[in-house]
């Protein structure tokens, strides 16, 4: 017989794990190669993953909710139909412990699959059964200190020791994303033990007890997704400097030209044409000569991005995710409209690849969709600055008329919100910076190429 193997894929370079979400198929379904599968989520992405191969699926090895490290053998496929299936449905949860549900006792997650017949498996009962400490000169540590080549030459540049840290990755192996927040921190290796766990419960429980539920109360367990979004953004506040700026942005010109174009555009392009590619082209534009907002702080440091890669926050039923139009200043208007909606079409279908969600250089979030004037966003991790978009609408403005008298016009409006690193923006360029955004959208050209 020939079979398959299926393996938690390594979703981007600082991921060591991934939680399994959901089984697509079950065991004994038919799949098509490339047919989606299983889902998956990590801090990076929520994803569907396809089949390596046709086939029946014979047995599923990793039970859904359950987080697992990259090449974790999660499930088998059956190249010729008709075989024997494997009966290897996933255990009930709480029956069974094998091995690769031990070995991650302390950490409430499941480790790589490990045979009891294999030598592994056994070295990892005999430490069972003799109460061996599991850290004493064992996984804990080994996995901790195996961080990728880059987590460690970052380290050994900041004098950090990785041994002594407990990052977010399985049994606390640390991360690129774990050592940049450290050293965005401020920290060094003499507070690196005293660190915590990436994976506490941020915010909740340093500050008094955490809530009780009262009678008649739901209490629903976070998702993964939304755990790793409070993450990062407990994350952000205690490292970014946040100060947010407003300015009330006339559209109308803007509105004009795309009513003018829109029909065209789209039957030439295929493409819808919103206020966004619009936006998305003058923040671009304006970059460049604020290159503190195209930056990231690295230690006492501040790296100047080449590429302008705009993450777009794209607000999903079961979360929010981030893709991003990589290299936005080489694409033309109707580039980056494909783009946007490409990249909205499949976050919404699970369909991103995990390149695709990494390495935003500058954020635009539009909560103006639903209806918000306003806000205050928070600044992601590895990013200096956040356009937050507010609701476009009609208001009466007073403007001057030909003669330069005051008159009462209708205007196209909308509030924009630049939430900005203080570290390393000032108040001052933060303001010019949306002081130009405002110029270049209200004189922009009468073209949409």
């Amino acid at each position: 017989m020939a079979r398959v193997d299926v393996i938690m894929p390594q979703m981007g370079e600082s991921i060591a794990e991934g939680t399994l979400s959901k089984w697509l198929k079950q065991v004994g379904d038919e799949v098509k190669r490339d047919e989606p599968i299983f889902e998956i989520s990590t801090d990076k992405v929520d994803a569907e993953i396809p089949a390596p191969s046709a086939g029946v699926l014979a047995e599923i090895l990793v039970t859904e909710g359950q987080t697992v490290p990259v090449q974790t053998l999660v499930a088998r496929i059956e190249t010729e139909k008709g075989a024997a299936i494997g009966a290897s449905a996933p255990a009930p949860a709480g029956q069974g412990a094998s091995a690769e549900t031990q070995s991650a006792g302390t950490t409430g997650r499941t480790a790589a699959p490990m045979h009891a017949s294999s030598p592994q498996g056994q070295a990892a009962t005999a430490h069972a059964s003799a109460g061996v400490p599991a850290g004493a000169n064992g996984l804990d540590e080994r996995l901790r200190t195996k961080s990728s080549p880059l987590v460690r030459k970052i380290a050994a540049e900041h004098g950090i020791e990785i041994a002594e840290m407990r990052g977010s990755g399985i049994q606390g192996r640390v991360t690129r994303r774990d050592i940049e927040q450290y050293i965005s921190a401020g920290g060094a290796a003499s507070g690196a033990a005293s660190r915590p766990s990436m994976h506490a419960p941020t915010g909740a429980a340093t500050h008094g007890q955490l809530p009780e539920p009262w009678a008649g109360d739901k209490v629903e367990a976070m998702s993964k997704m939304r755990l790793l979004t409070s993450d990062h953004m407990v994350a952000s506040r205690r490292t970014n400097a946040h100060v947010t700026s407003f300015f009330e942005v006339d559209l109308t010109r803007v509105a004009r030209i795309r009513q003018k174009h829109r029909a065209a555009f789209e039957a030439q392009s295929g493409q819808k044409l919103t206020f966004l590619p619009f936006i998305i082209r003058s923040v671009v534009e304006t970059l460049r000569q604020f290159p503190m907002l195209n930056a990231a702080v690295s230690g006492t440091n501040v790296i100047l991005r080449k590429p302008y890669n705009i993450g777009i926050a794209v607000a999903l039923e079961w979360g929010l995710i981030v893709p991003v139009i990589k290299r936005a200043d080489d694409l033309s208007l109707s580039g980056i409209a494909k783009a946007l909606n490409d990249l909205a079409d499949r976050a919404r279908t699970k369909k991103l690849k995990p390149d695709e969600v990494q390495q935003a250089t500058f954020t635009i979030t539009n909560p103006g969709v639903f209806g918000s004037l306003m806000g205050t966003p928070i600044i992601p991790l590895g990013t200096s600055g956040i356009l937050g978009l507010g609701a476009i609408e009609k208001r009466p403005k007073v403007i001057a008329g030909p003669d330069g008298e005051d008159t009462i016009a209708i205007r196209t409006c909308a509030y924009f919100s630049l939430s900005f690193d203080h570290r390393i923006v000032d108040g001052a360029d933060a303001d010019r910076f949306l002081a130009t955004v405002k110029k270049s959208l209200e004189s922009c050209p009468d073209t949409v190429s």
